[in-house]
């Protein structure tokens, strides 16, 4: 992403924050998998939000009212030794020259360098809880000045947590986080089709979960979250991730991946036969599913609230359930008991962007938020049909179906990233039996 991108985002929320004040942002600390293996490291989605800066071990700061500098990057110091070992480190030099910084200091000398620059500032922007040994170094900082108060030291008097401002702004995505997310999408659904291509009665889950690994990493993607790869009664799993079963003859597989690419996230899922061919039950349950997706999406509208889409999602799933037998009832009495939730317990959807589950206010002032252009969510009804169901027939056991996609609020709409992964029961037969 380009790193004018980058310095526009820091400018509107160095706006937002007003002067007399500063933001400190730190990177994603580096984890530890087992002993001396760290997991894959993967940048905070707020810090690199506002830089780019792909490296651990670093700390932002803005500066609204200061002349010169206004963004300063903390940075590992350059190590040849290290270096050989982990690869290049771009240092403060580097901060500058590539990543736009206009101050850098080797992030070893922060102790010395930030208790001066929050000294001139009323208001501290920091968001606590993320990383508490980080928030005892800022508390440490601040308790530094205090005790010099009779000197004349000015101490800052005020914490505002940075995610009421920086979070808002990540809510509306802009042209240049659209194409990524663009891109990760089109990985996704390429993902899903080869998965229905490639899937055969006997195989294991973890092998419909390498074709993923296959298509995001030649596309240079990653996943953005664990996949889940679920074959028959393993469906009805919510966050099953074990992905390590027998896939049978006659099951449902539902797999739930998504692809990011450069920290923005896809998130799909698709359900389709083992075999490549529907049972009459299975078809009634997906086409109830299915109907349920194509009227929450009808609702991703800027007239609509957050939730308009899984209100009506409910209503289809209700109907569908009482048409088949499942439940009784009347539909309205249905849904004002509740009597669906044991088939379908969760949301029709969340915000989507550098996080699989993305940041963004749900209500405002104890409403439903209204939906807005430059929004994007995932529209993922589903019904879980678990074998020993009280009192449903056991010819829908161990059915579990969800239908997930990608939608981008527009002023006409909602438009459907993730439409080339098929989801009408004709084109996924059609295209398994290729």
């Amino acid at each position: 992403m380009n790193q004018k991108e980058f310095a526009r985002r820091r400018r509107h929320l160095m706006e937002a924050m007003g002067e007399n004040s500063i933001a400190i942002v730190p990177a994603a600390p580096e984890r530890t998998r087992n002993r001396d293996v760290e997991y894959p490291y993967r940048q905070d989605s707020d810090f690199y939000y506002l830089t780019g800066f792909p490296e651990p071990g670093a700390v932002l700061v803005l500066l609204p009212g200061h002349p010169r500098n206004q963004y300063v990057l903390f940075v590992r110091d350059r190590d040849p030794d290290m270096e050989v070992w982990n690869g290049y480190r771009a240092g403060p030099e580097g901060a500058c020259d590539v990543y736009g910084a206009q101050e850098s200091y080797p992030v070893d000398d922060i102790d010395d360098i930030l208790p001066g620059l929050l000294e001139p500032v009323d208001r501290v922007f920091y968001t606590m809880g993320n990383n508490p040994e980080f928030d005892q170094r800022v508390i440490g900082w601040v308790n530094r000045l205090r005790q010099q108060a009779r000197k004349g030291v000015h101490t800052p008097w005020e914490f505002v947590s940075l995610e009421h401002h920086l979070h808002e702004m990540r809510l509306f995505k802009d042209r240049a986080e659209l194409g990524a997310m663009r891109r990760a999408a089109r990985v996704s659904t390429a993902a899903h089709r080869r998965a229905m291509q490639a899937c055969r009665p006997g195989m294991r889950e973890y092998e419909l979960q390498a074709e993923f690994a296959h298509e995001f990493v030649r596309n240079g993607c990653d996943y953005a979250y664990p996949p889940i790869v679920g074959g028959g009664a393993n469906g009805c799993v919510l966050h099953y991730i074990e992905n390590s079963a027998v896939l049978r003859d006659g099951d449902l597989v539902l797999i739930d991946a998504g692809a990011e690419y450069d920290c923005y996230a896809a998130d799909v899922t698709r359900t389709f036969p083992v075999n490549g061919r529907f049972s009459a039950e299975q078809r009634a349950l997906y086409e109830v599913v299915l109907e349920a997706q194509h009227a929450a999406i009808a609702k991703v509208h800027p007239d609509n609230d957050w939730n308009a889409p899984h209100e009506a999602a409910v209503r289809v799933l209700c109907q569908g359930l009482v048409d088949l037998g499942i439940v009784d009832g009347d539909v309205d009495e249905v849904i004002e008991r509740e009597a669906y939730r044991p088939f379908f317990m969760h949301r029709t959807g969340h915000w989507l962007g550098m996080d699989v589950h993305d940041v963004g206010d749900y209500r405002v002032s104890d409403r439903w938020r209204m939906l807005e252009p430059g929004m994007t969510l995932t529209v993922e009804p589903g019904l879980y049909v678990r074998a020993g169901s009280p009192g449903v027939d056991e010819r829908w056991w161990d059915i579990g179906i969800r239908i997930e996609d990608d939608v981008l609020v527009t002023r006409e709409g909602g438009e459907v990233l993730t439409s080339d992964a098929p989801g009408n029961i004709a084109d996924i037969e059609a295209l398994m039996a290729q």
